[in-house]
């Protein structure tokens, strides 16, 4: 019961395996793919998804969720969203009853419009903790200064989780409203693709502030619907993370965005790249959510009919200019 395991070998899994191994603690690190578990096993590297990137020796990869679960104390879920339910279907028949699972996904599963945390809870029964907040996967392995949010619902557990995580240069707050963070981290991929889509377009900065504040107000406006503290929305796992994904071009959706604004399909855009964008599946979650609830979201509804419905890039932002005037407040 003395290791991590970290299931994901994704960038964003990859660093995180990396800078828990860098802490000295002992990381067992799943990949579905065999020629990654191969990769970093043989050559100490995942040019599939961090290219260039030498791997600490001690981390080692393998295939098999039973061998990566079964004595781990503290489980890291980087998968993406949308496979989350697959994996953790096998990985529960093996995990330990104390086991506490921390979720690093950000997005919403599609048809059951469940977050990453609440798939593993109907899993596994682990209300266990979030991991959130604005961190590209080349910027903490560079170890340039990055701050984020732990969210438990046990306080104890925050604590001792913000301590595993945080270093001299990946600093960890704690928090205890995973429905606030979770669906900040979810719905910022979404905005984050209409930034995209507005640079593309080349409409300028002032446009994106105004769809990066506005869709703020979006987020907020479901999360609080869903039970969040409207608070959260204004630190690092709301605010903090939608700017940096509308803005930073090592964002995968805003890039996603910047390729459709120029023209291309939504298929040729997904099929370029091994890296999962979330955005692109959370955006049909939260246009549901959104209908289920009752809740205004014109921003999210744009990108939904541009991904979905092949709606045309610039007749969704006029569609957005031409609503309805109305009181900001």
């Amino acid at each position: 019961m003395s290791y991590i395991a970290v299931i994901g070998a994704g960038s964003w899994g990859t660093t995180l395996a990396c800078l828990l191994v860098d802490k000295g603690y002992d990381v067992s690190f799943w990949a579905r793919e065999i020629e990654v578990v191969d990769e970093v096993n043989k050559t100490g590297r995942n040019s599939v998804y961090l290219p260039d990137v030498l791997l600490p020796r001690a981390l080692k990869a393998t295939g098999s969720i039973e061998e990566a679960v079964k004595k781990a104390r503290y489980i890291l879920n980087v998968v993406p969203t949308q496979f989350t339910r697959g994996v953790f279907t096998e990985a529960a028949k093996h995990l330990h009853e104390d086991a506490v699972i921390i979720s690093a996904s950000k997005g919403i599963e599609q048809h059951s419009l469940l977050t990453v945390s609440a798939i593993l809870h109907e899993l596994t029964g682990s209300h266990g903790a979030v991991l959130s907040g604005p961190s590209f996967a080349k910027e903490v392995l560079a170890k340039y200064p990055t701050a984020v949010t732990l969210a438990a619902r046990n306080p104890e557990t925050a604590l001792l989780l913000q301590e595993i995580f945080n270093t001299a240069y990946f600093r960890v707050y704690t928090h205890s409203d995973i429905v606030g963070v979770e669906i900040g981290g979810a719905l910022k991929n979404v905005i984050a693709i209409a930034s995209g889509i507005s640079d593309g377009l080349g409409l300028g900065h002032s446009a994106r502030a105004a769809l990066i504040t506005r869709g703020l107000v979006e987020i907020s406006r479901l999360g609080e619907v869903l039970g969040a503290d409207k608070r959260t929305f204004s630190g690092l796992s709301g605010l903090g993370d939608l700017v940096l994904t509308c803005t930073g071009p090592l964002s995968r959706n805003y890039s996603v965005g910047i390729k459709l604004g120029q023209g291309m399909k939504l298929s040729d855009i997904i099929s370029s790249t091994k890296s999962v964008a979330e955005g692109v599946a959370t955006a049909q979650s939260a246009f549901d959510l959104a209908g289920r609830h009752g809740v205004e979201m014109p921003i999210v509804e744009q990108v939904y009919r541009v991904l979905y419905n092949n709606e045309d890039p610039a007749f969704a932002v006029n569609s957005l200019m031409n609503r309805a005037l109305k009181s900001e407040f």
